[in-house]
């Protein structure tokens, strides 16, 4: 893996490449279930030089006659992340080649890349596939209407996407979204939360959305929750399973909120878990 060009790995017929979209400046604070001080040094252990940050990716599948995207990063929303386009052009990539686009769910830093600034498509000829339990959510007016001030602005955003991608739009089931690419409901981050497994002969890869936003920290404690899970008692559930299966499975995660290396094994620990990132 390269400095210079986006990590990938050959997962069964797909090659799957990390698009890194830069990241979000955020704080620990956002943390609940752990003091402050003790994520900090969690992090400073790591070797993270800015420890309150959060990563943004996408992923690129390539194989069978298709090129996915993954999620599609901030767009530059609130001054974060932004560099999804740059990141698929260094894959060789451009937004007219891509023909699918899977959401993981339909927070900001997911789905902002999706419009230009002028609120445009920016992936014109992709069929773009979510969860009918995430379309559900967004479009309640209840959801909304007791959300905060910045929530209500996200569903607003979020609307926006959907109604901008009409057509385009479609909804999964529990088949296979494409061949050998099937969608794994992780609900509680958000109600309609999903994975996506594409299957291989050695248990294949799970890109797992947003199971974590920090990494080190919650694999070591994975009780602790960020102020974002819409159902924090279902997300930690979601991902102590998701834990346990990886580790037990010994299956290959990506993470939408992992370092740029992109992939990572999770292995058990004394207390709880440990991540230990791919190399090249």
């Amino acid at each position: 893996m390269s400095s210079t060009q986006p990590a990938s790995c050959r997962i069964g017929d797909y090659l799957v490449t990390v698009l890194s979209d830069g990241y979000m400046e955020a704080s620990l604070s956002l943390l609940s279930g752990i003091g402050e001080t003790d994520a900090q040094s969690i992090q400073t252990e790591a070797g993270i030089a800015a420890p309150g940050n959060i990563e943004i990716n996408g992923f690129l599948i390539r194989g069978r006659g298709h090129t996915i995207l993954v999620d599609s990063g901030t767009g530059g929303i609130n001054n974060a992340g932004g560099q999804l386009l740059p990141s698929l052009q260094k894959a060789g990539v451009t937004p007219d080649d891509i023909d699918t686009i899977l959401l993981t769910h339909c927070h900001p830093d997911h789905i902002g890349g999706l419009l230009d600034s002028h609120g445009n498509k920016v992936f014109n000829r992709a069929t773009l596939l979510l969860h009918p339990l995430e379309a559900e959510y967004w479009l309640d007016d209840t959801h909304q209407q007791a959300a905060t001030e910045r929530g209500k602005r996200n569903f607003a955003f979020a609307r926006q996407v959907l109604k901008t991608y009409g057509e385009q739009r479609k909804f999964f089931s529990d088949g296979d979204v494409i061949e050998g690419i099937s969608p794994v409901l992780l609900a509680g981050h958000t109600p309609g939360h999903t994975g996506f497994h594409i299957k291989a002969e050695n248990g294949g890869l799970l890109i797992w959305g947003d199971i974590v936003h920090f990494p080190y920290i919650q694999s070591m404690h994975p009780d602790v929750f960020v102020a974002f899970d819409v159902d924090h008692i279902q997300a930690e559930q979601t991902r102590a399973k998701i834990f346990s299966q990886a580790a037990t499975q010994q299956l290959l995660v990506a993470g939408m909120h992992f370092a740029h290396a992109g992939f990572a094994h999770i292995h058990p620990s004394e207390n709880g878990y440990r991540i230990e990132y791919l190399q090249g």
